[in-house]
């Protein structure tokens, strides 16, 4: 302010000082480290990743985990993509993502770390736009605009590239980053909002062409879940579930039962060792694992199940660790990392999928009338959803890695499953408002012999609710879910494959 005075006194009126000001403050703006090395603040980042040469996932892996150790602070993940090159076409398909994040690291101190770490991680300097084992680009730092012989920020070409602006967006939740969206957007040079942007690139619609593909990594290859839905078969090796406890105990029994589900037309087989019903009592991870262990073993020998997945059930890390050490291939978790603290490092460690449900209390605790009280079942779900999921990628594990499931039967009343059904729309677009990668995530619903169909048809034994699981499955899948857990599969592949043809046939 002294400054400013003493233009006034020197120049000779207030517009003329303004004016000086300004142009001192611009020009200060567009140094590229000056008054941010000096104070040494924190400032917000978003990198861009690309990979097309080796093992692509890896490679993100590891650029993330250098990035992490150079003094990035990861905070949020886009999805990812898989995408066809650009400008130069004769190459192998992109993946891509990009990460939102915090460094004291000055701009071009910042640029030299990404360049080191694609260095030391063996790209060498290939053609412009060639293939290339890592790509990190600064696409934002902070609120500056920088402009360098060696760095623009934003990134020059943000806006005309799909597979830029797709996991760009993933970054930013659609109602509440409403300051970083202006931001971003007044470091562009274009009119209109930055979510207009991308729908005059074709936003959405462009997902899941051929160019441009939203893909979960799990097992040794990349999902497209948009593609069909998936159907889960349940087997439970529990003495006490509701459906079938002790059908599944003995070794030939469930192997049997995997051979029968993938005849029947499975994707994906979710094992579970511990019953999640209502006031079930908690086993240790020890026994669950004696449990677990020597039928996952066979079913891993089995011919028939190989392509398929192997989905695990447990809210105990070391049954995950120990269970994809084996050769799982997903972690399905009824707690969403409440009821073992370690569970979400741990499986960010092991890199694989986990399917983050919702519930609360536990299994002796969830029907208690204090976890049934809801304003709006919907929107509550849908904000306690995106907190695991949060919990989840700050523990290390990436929005691409994420599955989300709003726990019918858990911690509900019937109205509330009900409600859950019809409202995934709903679900969606409320997670969507802080969270739009996880808002894109797959979801799974599992309806399969629950009690609430039992209540309104009058059906006491769960095996006879298989009709009523078939009806609520119909109406999940047409209502945007991706994955439907049951236990009769036969009938179940039969009702999705009907609900996808009538969805792509909408399309």
């Amino acid at each position: 302010m002294n400054f400013f005075k003493q233009l006034v006194s020197t120049k000779c009126g207030y517009r003329s000082a303004l004016k000086s000001y300004r142009g001192c403050i611009s020009f200060l703006h567009s140094l590229p480290d000056t008054s941010v090395d000096i104070h040494s603040q924190e400032h917000e980042i978003v990198i861009a990743l690309g990979s097309n040469v080796g093992d692509r996932l890896h490679n993100f892996n590891e650029a993330l985990e250098r990035m992490k150790k150079s003094g990035i602070g990861i905070q949020r993940h886009g999805c990812l993509y898989e995408t066809e090159p650009a400008y130069v076409t004769d190459q192998p398909m992109f993946l891509n993502s990009a990460v939102r994040g915090v460094t004291t690291l000055g701009p071009h101190e910042l640029l030299g770390v990404l360049k080191r770490i694609e260095k030391e991680m063996g790209r060498t300097n290939g053609i412009r736009y060639g293939p290339r084992l890592i790509d990190l680009d600064i696409l934002f730092y902070g609120k500056f605009r920088i402009g360098s012989e060696i760095l623009t920020v934003p990134h020059e070409r943000i806006w005309e590239r799909p597979f830029v602006m797709a996991p760009l967006l993933d970054l930013l939740g659609s109602d509440i980053d409403n300051d970083t969206v202006a931001c971003w957007h007044s470091l562009s040079s274009h009119s209109g909002g930055l979510f207009e942007l991308w729908k005059k690139l074709g936003g959405e619609s462009l997902i899941g062409r051929d160019g441009l593909k939203r893909v979960l990594p799990v097992g040794n290859r990349l999902w497209d879940w948009s593609r069909k839905t998936s159907v889960m078969g349940v087997l439970n090796l529990t003495p006490d579930s509701f459906s079938d406890g002790g059908k599944f105990q003995s070794l030939e029994a469930a192997v049997s039962q995997v051979r029968l589900m993938v005849a029947e037309g499975v994707d994906i087989i979710d094992l579970g060792a511990q019953s999640t019903r209502p006031m079930a009592s908690r086993i240790s991870p020890e026994e669950e694992l004696d449990r677990l262990g020597p039928v996952l073993e066979a079913v891993l020998k089995m011919p028939e199940v190989d392509g398929k997945l192997l989905s695990i059930d447990t809210f105990y890390s070391q049954v995950a660790s120990e269970a994809v050490s084996k050769g799982a291939h997903l972690i399905n978790d009824v707690s969403g990392g409440q009821l073992d603290p370690n569970m979400l490092s741990v499986v960010a460690g092991l890199k694989v999928p986990y399917i983050a449900m919702h519930m609360r209390g536990d299994p002796s605790s969830m029907q208690n009338s204090e976890n049934l009280q809801y304003d709006n079942v919907c929107k509550q779900v849908a904000s306690e959803i995106y907190v695991r999921a949060r919990n989840a990628e700050l523990a290390g594990i990436p929005a691409w890695r994420i599955i989300t499931d709003p726990g019918i039967g858990f911690s509900k009343t019937t109205e509330h499953n009900l409600d859950i059904v019809t409202g995934l729309q709903t679900i969606r677009a409320e997670i969507a408002r802080k969270s739009l990668a996880v808002s894109h995530a797959p979801m799974l619903i599992g309806t399969s012999r629950k009690r609430f169909l039992g209540e309104i048809c009058g059906r006491p034994n769960a095996v006879d609710r298989d009709p009523a699981t078939v009806a609520s499955v119909t109406a999940a899948v047409l209502g945007g879910a991706n994955i439907v857990r049951v236990h009769n599969v036969r009938d179940n592949v039969d009702a999705v494959k009907l609900c996808d043809a009538m969805l792509n046939r909408k399309q």
